[in-house]
């Protein structure tokens, strides 16, 4: 039998941490960054070239899993470790953010949220009880509780209603889940903006006693700052020994932010995302391999890189795929991205470990304060 999932706190440096989740199918080091795996695929790259980045866990989407091809057929054809080729551990999100941004298609009762496909028109009913059953039927190594997430900004008023009906759906998913070896149910966080409302919440996911925690409802409209502000007292509300996840973050500025206040887990589509539409993040900053200035450029996107597109390719060749419309442009600059976000998520733990994660930021800043211009 599969031991359930474990967390082991390795290090700290001041708020940072650094640890491991043991899974039966595999360890995940944490800070850990999550590429988004949408529809079963993280966009733009085989499996195997996500794991090479370094890559120790995927992000799957319940929501769009379970409209196309259905979670039923997924796990009539052996989960979906076997349908998307990837061996190591999956997260999957409850389909609480994705409902939420249905605005006009969906309705929100005690029951549930009943909303209507943006694929055919077809009309569904997502409940606790139905998300929880739809990530054990993907077969997830962590399963995330039903949540509503409301946009911001939003009044208190609001955010409260919002933030009660989700502790009361995570206690029904906590019932659905029942006891699963190999498994992990990590509750969610809400609250907005609003310290007081977070701490109602984090008291009552705690006394349900989840395998581990998230902070939802950020960057859904907030600026960083506000994002931060958060930051800098939730994490503390949630117990020291299970791993704490941000949902949705972000930009390599927001990954250095959150760590420095606890965080030990997060995900974005932004690096694929990004390298669909010409954008790649680099340690000097963002570079638009579509600008006209990149035409002529024989230089890789960063000499330090060790990824397929900086060791192979200048930065003609991709301003040039891209201008053309090239897949092999989408396909190069998302393994940079990935490859680059898994570094730095390296670089992070490593200073966490070695007591130097201030010394780290710092440089993290200076680097991209010189821009992009400067002679790599």
């Amino acid at each position: 039998m599969t031991e359930s999932p474990t967390f082991k706190l390795n290090a700290t440096d001041d708020a940072a941490r650094a640890g491991v989740i043991k899974t039966g199918r595999g360890d995940v080091r944490t800070p850990a960054f999550m590429p988004v795996g949408t529809a079963g695929t993280v966009k733009a790259m085989f499996p195997e070239s996500v794991a090479a980045t370094g890559a120790d866990i995927l992000l799957g989407n319940t929501y769009h899993l379970m409209l196309r091809p259905g979670a039923e057929r997924v796990a009539g054809l052996g989960g979906l470790h076997a349908f998307m080729n990837w061996d190591k551990p999956i997260l999957t999100d409850s389909g609480g953010f994705q409902v939420m941004s249905l605005a006009g298609m969906r309705k929100v009762t005690e029951e549930g949220v009943r909303f209507t496909s943006h694929i055919d028109g077809s009309r569904h009913m997502l409940s606790p009880e139905r998300s929880i059953e739809i990530q054990r039927l993907l077969g997830s190594d962590i399963v995330m509780c039903f949540d509503e997430c409301a946009a911001l900004p939003a009044p208190d008023t609001a955010i409260a209603k919002s933030m009660r009906l989700s502790m009361r759906w995570a206690e029904r998913s906590k019932t659905a889940f029942g006891e699963r070896s190999g498994h992990a149910l990590f509750g969610i966080q809400q609250g907005g903006l609003n310290r007081e409302l977070r701490e109602e919440s984090a008291k009552a996911l705690v006394a349900m006693e989840f395998d581990g925690y998230a902070i939802g409802g950020l960057a859904v409209g907030e600026c960083q700052d506000a994002m931060f502000d958060v930051l800098d007292h939730a994490p503390a509300m949630l117990p020291r020994d299970r791993p704490r996840y941000l949902m949705g973050v972000g930009k390599p500025d927001d990954i250095i932010g959150a760590v420095k206040r606890g965080i030990d887990m997060m995900d974005c589509v932004l690096p694929s995302r990004s390298g669909r539409t010409g954008q790649a993040f680099t340690r000097r900053g963002t570079v638009n391999v579509k600008n006209a200035r990149h035409a002529n450029d024989p230089r890789p996107l960063d000499d330090s890189c060790t990824c397929p597109a900086c060791r192979n390719y200048s930065r003609a060749y991709l301003h040039h795929v891209f201008r053309a419309g090239e897949m092999i442009s989408g396909m190069l600059l998302t393994w940079h991205n990935l490859h680059y976000y898994q570094e730095l998520m390296s670089g992070i733990r490593d200073a966490v470990t070695e007591g130097r994660f201030l010394e780290f930021e710092a440089d993290f800043h200076a680097l991209r304060a010189e821009g992009d211009i400067a002679p790599l």
